[in-house]
């Protein structure tokens, strides 16, 4: 039995893909002509998150007990962050930021040495290319990570608004 293109339901309706992609486009042009203001802004959201998340991670202790220890410090530590981003609004988009690029940084370094373990291994040249490329990026990231931090929003900009792009005509598709 082969199922027909109206018999298949996608995932989400078409509308909410055109919003999702609406707000990404917005939130892309915003980061790119208004980097600080939205920065901030976008930390500030993030910090109230951390906040709310680090409250239910301790209320879920009282509601399943399993792993309460991770469950704790996990909770602990959402609400310590959040916290400190919502008081300190215009220092805390520099410290996370910094901190989103060293964790970069360091990913970059260790898929690069898995990439080249892999090659040597039989995983071929392209791999072991890959695994160069990261582990330069991640040295790059590392040493200059003031300079990847403050370019940081830009990045995310221009990827906000190709996604965004790509999302809005993915709604139409859908339609």
């Amino acid at each position: 039995m082969s199922l027909t293109a109206k018999e298949v339901q996608p995932a989400a309706p078409w509308w909410a893909v055109l919003i999702q992609g609406i707000s990404a486009l917005i939130i892309g042009i915003l980061l790119i002509t208004n980097t600080a203001m939205t920065t901030i802004v976008l930390v500030q959201f993030i910090g109230i998150y951390w906040l709310i998340s680090g409250i239910f991670s301790i209320v879920s202790i009282f509601l399943d007990n399993t792993a309460w220890g991770l469950k704790l410090i996990s909770g602990i530590l959402g609400i310590l962050a959040g916290i400190v981003v919502m008081q300190h609004p215009l220092w805390s988009p520099l410290v996370v930021g910094k901190v989103i690029v060293i964790i970069l940084g360091l990913e970059g370094l260790l898929i690069g040495i898995v990439n080249i373990i892999q090659a040597f291994k039989g995983g071929g040249w392209g791999i072991g290319l890959l695994g160069v490329l990261s582990i330069i990026f991640g040295i790059i990231l590392l040493s200059n990570s003031w300079i990847a931090t403050f370019s940081l929003p830009l990045v995310l900009g221009m990827f906000a608004i190709i996604m965004g792009i790509v999302t809005i005509v993915a709604s139409f598709r859908l339609r």
